[in-house]
């Protein structure tokens, strides 16, 4: 039995995969390695096919110059994308790092299996935490959407802005930092009166030896006081994943 299939939309939906699947292996929290690939080239196909009618009308021709261009370029959009939504998203375990960072937390660093690096236990605590509260608040929903919309404003011929691009990549570092600081302050401040005041305890007694207590009272202080700052995060990750999508929809040209 012989079938027939339309050749430009099915290589619009392939051009379409690859967009959407290069941006899930960067995009968080679908860049997890606790998602098999064969999972992600399935969403992939099942998140591009409700798009195909905004795909075949821009299918470039059949040429394979054209092609393998075609298909770099949908590469470099869809990781671009995705890199701008994990810009972002970072901001959180950034600020767990600074947590272990301040409270003499980072000698207890392991290796990471998940991410293919050094984990300290606040950022991974604080990065497991954002990813559970993005599923529970349906976050992911709006990060889905802001990418979906770029097969409206970004068709498969478009071009590339570069200028935009680069601004909007400055913007989301500077608020990622920005986040981070911001998510840790309160207590990286508290940390730093601890620690001025067992410099104080240190100079009226010293023979105490003050400091020898420095790092069991930071780590305490830290574990008691994150059950308190951890209340802001479901706020902080809406504003974040609004911006992300923002971000998105912006360079996308929306």
């Amino acid at each position: 039995m012989n079938y027939e299939v339309a050749t430009a939309e099915f290589l619009a939906i392939m051009l379409g995969t690859v967009r959407t699947g290069a941006w899930m292996m960067v995009c968080p929290p679908f860049n997890s390695r606790l998602i098999p690939g064969q999972v992600k080239a399935l969403l992939s196909v099942g998140l591009t096919l409700p798009m195909a009618p905004y795909l075949r009308e821009d299918v470039p021709s059949l040429d394979t110059q054209d092609l393998i261009f075609s298909a770099a370029l949908q590469i470099f959009i869809g990781a671009t994308l995705g890199f701008i939504t994990a810009i972002l998203f970072a901001a959180i375990q950034a600020a767990g790092d600074l947590l272990d960072l301040f409270g003499g937390l980072t000698l207890a660093s392991a290796y990471d299996p998940m991410s293919f690096s050094q984990s300290s236990i606040f950022g991974r605590f604080y990065n497991l935490v954002a990813v559970t509260l993005l599923f529970a608040s349906d976050g992911h929903q709006l990060i889905l959407r802001g990418f979906l919309q770029s097969f409206r404003t970004m068709p498969l011929d478009a071009g590339f802005n570069m200028e935009t691009s680069s601004q909007v990549l400055l913007k989301s570092v500077a608020e990622m930092f920005l986040a981070g600081v911001q998510i840790a302050g309160p207590l990286i401040a508290v940390l730093f009166l601890a620690d001025v005041a067992l410099g104080l305890l240190n100079r009226v007694a010293p023979a105490l030896n003050a400091f020898q207590l420095g790092f069991p009272v930071k780590i305490f202080m830290v574990v008691t006081l994150s059950g308190l700052a951890i209340t802001m995060l479901p706020n902080i990750l809406n504003t974040l994943v609004d911006k992300a999508v923002s971000a998105v929809v912006q360079l996308g040209g929306g």
